[in-house]
């Protein structure tokens, strides 16, 4: 049995043409390299898997490559790996300067790879300053880092510095798929796809995943297998969420939030993934953001198709309300309920059924009596009418002028409308939400009224039956508690003139506050008055201010008043006020 290699060191890149992801880098030090422009010490830095280690030694051989050696030739003797891990010391360092001073026996030069150099101490960082200014000739430095912030501004500046970015999906499907077809498996362009999202920009990662599906499918690669593998909800899942949201089938979509959990998959990942989803289906709709798609092109072809069912305030309503559960879910106690619940509000946005707000105002005939107002009647529809309309009658037309008589009850039995019950091939059923939506509709026509201002009661009264009331009112806030509004009142005594009042407060603050709680107060003297032609006028008065301060010597003649026992005392003990 032949020992099994990974393919992350099976197919380690031996030239800079083979590197995936990192062009701009690689011409870079190819050229250094050709036109003799490369810098003693070098920083690599960027992510996990993106190549640096990979880099460093392609390099390390070229720089010793004359076009003599052997194939073969690895340069052994001339390259040092060094662990900063673990030799992080500073008798590290002194032993690392030490062997620099000797030249190489093998080629033109000695390259030193310090990998995970921000794990060096600060003592060993300021013992290798002067050898990383001024290494000898045939001396080079290269150093590589995942954290670059760690590295002290000193060893930054005597380096050239490269930054490696991130391996894109579409690059490392690409050489995934190269690898497949050298290892004679048959792959599907989206499970390589999801391999390469998995691995979130690290080439080695994604070797890595490759290995183990591989290890589980064998030599068939299918997306079934690799989502199974790597415990990924397969984007099926989205689809037809989205489907069931589009229909509104909130029954349906529970369920299927119930098997995904069943499936071991948590709910958080469930609903970040919808948002996701709710994104890729936004960005389609754009042909200047298609791009952005990471997908294979089987997928894309579907995002598509969805993505013409939906619109744009759909779609950003829904990552809104999925965005605001991901980042409720950690903080809950229920989590569960707050999914289902999101996705009960996603399917609910595109009901149209009975609406909430009505442009029209609801009021039963009942209110007006109570405030002793005669509301304006509808006419109904003539009987005619309603028996020649197949499914709900028209608007109900509403009377401009109001009439002092006797109100006729619109909702008496001698005017309920009789609904003609021939079969008819227009006639819905009533359970649907389409009858429910036009009963609806008919019972708020019918409920619809009219307020004539000039209808409005306002009766003549007295100054001494508006000082009842405004005291009744007061007496009413006591009774609730409410003392700070009441010593408001009473602070000012409110003017009367004609049918405006006016009242003055010392400052604004206090303006304001009446001007908040200023409504019930109108509407208790407008009802009991009956006169709804009264208004409330605040005013800000400074003069009023002055009643209120009282000098030292007024507080002592008003305790006085009350004690005069309290001069008494004050000469006893020979007291100032």
């Amino acid at each position: 049995m032949e020992q099994f290699v990974v393919s992350a060191r099976k197919y380690r890149p031996q030239t800079f043409k083979d590197v995936v992801g990192q062009q701009a880098i690689t011409n870079t030090l190819l050229n250094a390299i050709e036109h003799n422009h490369l810098a003693q010490a070098l920083l690599f830095t960027g992510p996990r898997g993106v190549g640096k280690t990979t880099c460093a030694r392609i390099m390390a051989k070229m720089i010793n490559s004359d076009g003599t050696e052997k194939e073969d030739e690895d340069f052994a003797f001339n390259i040092f790996e060094l662990d900063a891990a673990s030799n992080n010391s500073v008798d590290d360092i002194r032993n690392l300067t030490d062997q620099v001073r000797i030249p190489p026996q093998v080629g033109k030069y000695k390259v030193y790879i310090i990998d995970e150099v921000h794990m060096l101490s600060q003592a060993a960082f300021n013992a290798f300053l002067k050898t990383l200014e001024e290494p000898p000739k045939h001396c080079i430095f290269i150093l590589a880092t995942t954290e670059k912030h760690k590295i002290i501004p000193t060893i930054l500046s005597r380096c050239q510095i490269f930054d490696f970015k991130r391996i894109t999906v579409k690059d490392a499907k690409n050489y995934l798929q190269y690898i497949a077809q050298e290892q004679g498996i048959d792959a599907e362009d989206d499970a390589l796809h999801i391999i390469a999202q998995k691995a979130d920009g690290a080439m080695r990662d994604a070797l890595s995943i490759f290995d183990r599906v591989v290890s589980f499918s064998g030599k068939n690669l299918t997306r079934q297998a690799v989502t199974e593998n790597l415990n990924v909800l397969d984007y099926e899942t989205y689809f037809t969420s989205t489907d069931l949201i589009l229909e509104n089938k909130i029954p349906e979509l529970l369920v299927l939030f119930n098997e995904t959990l069943s499936k071991g998959f948590d709910g958080h990942h469930y609903i970040a993934g919808l948002a996701s989803h709710f994104r890729d289906l936004m960005v389609c709709q754009n042909e200047q953001t298609i791009e952005l798609l990471e997908v294979g092109d089987d997928t894309k072809v579907k995002y598509m198709e969805q993505c013409r069912k939906t619109s744009y305030d759909f779609l950003l309503k829904g990552i809104e309300l999925a965005n605001d559960c991901d980042l409720k879910y950690k903080s809950s106690k229920n989590q569960r309920l707050l999914v289902e619940l999101t996705l009960m509000q996603l399917a609910s946005i595109t009901f149209d059924g009975e609406k909430k707000n009505s442009k029209h105002y609801i009021i039963p005939a009942s209110y007006f009596k109570k405030k002793g107002i005669t509301p304006v009647p509808v006419t109904l529809p003539k009987q005619e009418e309603i028996v020649s309309t197949p499914a709900v009658a028209e608007p109900a037309q509403i009377i401009a002028e109001p009439k002092k008589t006797e109100i006729p009850n619109p909702y008496s039995q001698q005017s309920t409308p009789k609904i003609d019950l021939k079969p008819d091939a227009n006639r819905t059923s009533g359970l649907s939400l389409k009858s429910i939506k036009a009963k609806r509709e008919h019972l708020i026509k019918q409920m619809e009224v009219v307020i004539d201002p000039n209808d409005l009661p306002s009766d003549d009264f007295t100054p001494e039956a508006f000082s009842k009331a405004w005291e009744t009112y007061i007496n009413s806030l006591n009774t609730k508690g409410e003392k700070i509004m009441v010593s408001m009142l009473e602070m000012s005594k409110p003017v009367l003139k004609g049918v405006e009042i006016h009242v003055s407060f010392p400052n604004e603050s206090l303006k304001i506050e009446l001007e908040r709680a200023q409504f019930p107060l109108m509407e208790h003297l407008r009802t009991t008055l009956r006169n709804f032609n009264l208004s409330l006028h605040i005013h800000v008065n400074e003069e009023i201010a002055k009643q209120y301060a009282f000098s030292s010597m007024d507080k002592y003649e008003k305790l006085k008043e009350k004690n005069p026992n309290i001069e008494l005392l004050r000469i006893t003990f020979g007291l100032d006020v």
